[in-house]
């Protein structure tokens, strides 16, 4: 790995030239992206959803589970980022990604339903929401931001 350790930026956009070493983080968007850790220059995005990669931030650094592993680049990479820190994870067979894209698929379609969005949709379409037919949606209705809803739960 060439990458040992990330320092993580928040942002609203991803930039268009990542900065090698930095791990983008748009709460706005639910994404973080970086280069790839091993070296190769590629970018690597990892969508925060509910089916797909969890954030962790500290106040000092960031985590994402699962692994991070990028069978659709050349290099193939496999790290997992606990605490800022790159940890290399050994390599998966191809039968071992198929599994996990199995996977991944069946959690998304369990989680958002073939009525809500397939599970291939791209991942800046957000699940349809139900509308309550008693009052009209408000401004932004299912747009707030991690924070925001994180917020709305204390308070609750």
């Amino acid at each position: 790995m060439r990458h040992h350790l990330l320092r993580h930026k928040f942002v609203v956009h991803i930039p268009e030239i990542l900065e090698p070493g930095v791990l983008y983080v748009s709460m706005e968007y639910g994404m973080a992206a970086h280069s790839c850790c091993c070296g190769c220059g590629e970018e690597v995005t990892t969508p925060i959803t509910p089916t797909d990669w969890k954030l962790t931030y500290d106040g000092e650094s960031i985590s994402l589970n699962p692994s991070v592993g990028n069978w659709n680049l050349a290099c193939r990479s496999h790290y997992v980022i606990r605490d800022g820190k790159v940890i290399e994870a050994g390599p998966w067979s191809d039968e071992q990604v198929a599994a996990e894209r199995q996977r991944d698929h069946a959690a998304k379609a369990r989680y958002y339903g073939s009525a809500q969005r397939a599970p291939n949709a791209p991942f800046d379409e957000a699940p349809a929401l139900p509308v309550r037919t008693d009052q009209a949606p408000a401004p932004n209705a299912g747009r707030r931001g991690w924070l925001k809803r994180l917020w709305s739960r204390k308070a609750s």
